[in-house]
């Protein structure tokens, strides 16, 4: 992904301990490999004892004997988020690259990619640990989890960046012992519940402070009204969800999409990076883009620009350090992970929803692995939310794996934001049209 050198640099600076000796670098795109090559050779001039750097287009080299493998998948490029899109809003559709339709057709060409992968890995490293960033990270999770079982972890840093903010508002580091955190969902549909510190729930004062939330980017996307109804703070994803209409309508009034944007983004960036002659120094014109191109995130959701603290309020390269760190060399960590439903006691995080379902909770990680977290009861409208979308998602698993056409049917027309067979229909015979992979699945 376009975030790796960000990766690279927190695995280089060696800040928790952990020594990295060797980075492979995976693409089938000879122009990404080596722009990203190019970026991380000038970075890791900079950094004392950074990893060896190698590059391959061969997934049998790049796995054979790894330790971790950090999978983001972007199957189609920015190309096919465009198409992800646009066949969505034609229909009168929410268009977004990971909710609604444009996040199911993401899955239906991610899922066979992301299972070869971790068949790769079960192959040639069967003891190693897959980390993965591929959006959508929970469907994409569960599908890899097929395969390799607890092994396979998700990543988001939206939870990360919702909680950090919280934290930074109440004056407390995540990390401290004395604060916990209740937080439960799914990938991209989340609730932050509870920040309890030295057993005390802080986030009630939180909600009832104007000045506080106003240092939140989740609750002025929401509205202060709403989070004080429902007691909770949402994962900023929740807007489309809760504003599909609002939503769409501004994703509309624009000239281009996201997808749009960032192609002609990207398309810019690797043609310019690639050249030894016109660029010297493509580190510095990744971060400028890279800049840019986090400033505008979810811009449809905001009537503003992005705030500075906002946009350095995730951090998923970290937690990924710290995850491999605690699993490497023991210790305790604690972080929002994708993990399964199912506790190590034999029950289950959410009862109503089954063990294998991969939810986003809180977890503890040391040596011997990855611990989910009870998290108190989920609240009626939270579970219905939850099951209606992964029950869509589960379908177009189905479909990525046996080439069902009649489940991916199923999967788009039950899907909370689409909500109808005949939609239902009509997308899936777009993303026939739209993309190679999934017309060839359906053959």
């Amino acid at each position: 992904g376009f975030r790796v050198p960000m990766v690279y640099e927190a695995v280089a600076t060696g800040a928790t301990g952990l020594t990295v000796d060797e980075v492979v670098l995976y693409d089938t795109d000879p122009t990404r490999l080596r722009v990203m090559e190019r970026i991380i050779g000038e970075l890791a001039h900079t950094l004392p004892g950074a990893p060896v750097l190698t590059t391959t287009d061969s997934l049998d080299v790049a796995v054979a004997d790894t330790d971790f493998v950090f999978a983001a998948v972007r199957v189609g490029g920015p190309a096919g988020r465009v198409i992800d899109e646009r066949v969505a809003l034609n229909l009168g559709l929410l268009g977004q690259e990971t909710i609604g339709p444009g996040g199911l057709a993401y899955a239906l060409r991610s899922i066979p990619v992301a299972r070869e992968l971790t068949d790769a890995v079960k192959r040639l490293a069967p003891n190693a640990w897959v980390i993965n960033f591929t959006n959508p990270a929970g469907i994409v999770t569960e599908a890899m989890r097929q395969i390799l079982g607890e092994r396979v972890v998700g990543i988001c840093d939206t939870p990360i960046g919702l909680a950090r903010r919280v934290g930074r508002q109440l004056g407390v580091e995540l990390d401290d012992p004395s604060v916990e955190i209740d937080y439960i969902g799914l990938n991209h549909l989340g609730w932050l519940r509870e920040v309890r510190v030295d057993g005390v729930n802080r986030l009630p004062e939180v909600l009832a402070d104007d000045n506080l939330l106003d240092g939140i980017e989740e609750a002025r996307l929401m509205g202060f009204d709403w989070v004080r109804q429902t007691r909770a703070l949402p994962n900023e994803y929740l807007f489309y969800y809760l504003f599909p209409d609002e939503a769409r309508r501004r994703i509309q009034a624009k000239a281009t999409t996201r997808g749009e944007y960032l192609l002609a983004q990207q398309s810019r960036f690797y043609r310019t990076a690639v050249d030894d002659t016109c660029c010297a120094s493509p580190l510095n014109l990744w971060r400028t883009v890279l800049r840019d191109r986090e400033g505008t995130y979810m811009a449809e959701a905001r009537e503003g620009a992005r705030r500075e603290e906002d946009i350095a309020g995730g951090g998923y390269q970290e937690v990924a350090l710290r995850l491999m760190t605690a699993l490497a060399l023991g210790g305790s960590e604690r972080m929002i992970l994708d993990v399964g439903n199912g506790l190590d006691d034999g029950t289950r995080i959410v009862p109503e929803l089954p063990d294998d379902m991969v939810v986003e909770v809180p977890c503890v990680v040391d040596r011997d692995g990855v611990h989910p977290q009870a998290v108190g009861p989920v609240a009626l409208d939270q579970l219905g939310l939850m099951a209606r979308l992964r029950a869509s998602e589960r379908k177009i698993l189905e479909a990525a794996v046996t080439g069902n056409e009649g489940a991916a049917w199923e999967g788009f027309s039950i899907h909370p934001l689409v909500d109808s067979p005949v939609l239902g229909r009509q997308l899936v015979d777009g993303y026939k049209r739209g993309h190679p992979e999934v017309a060839a699945l359906f053959a």
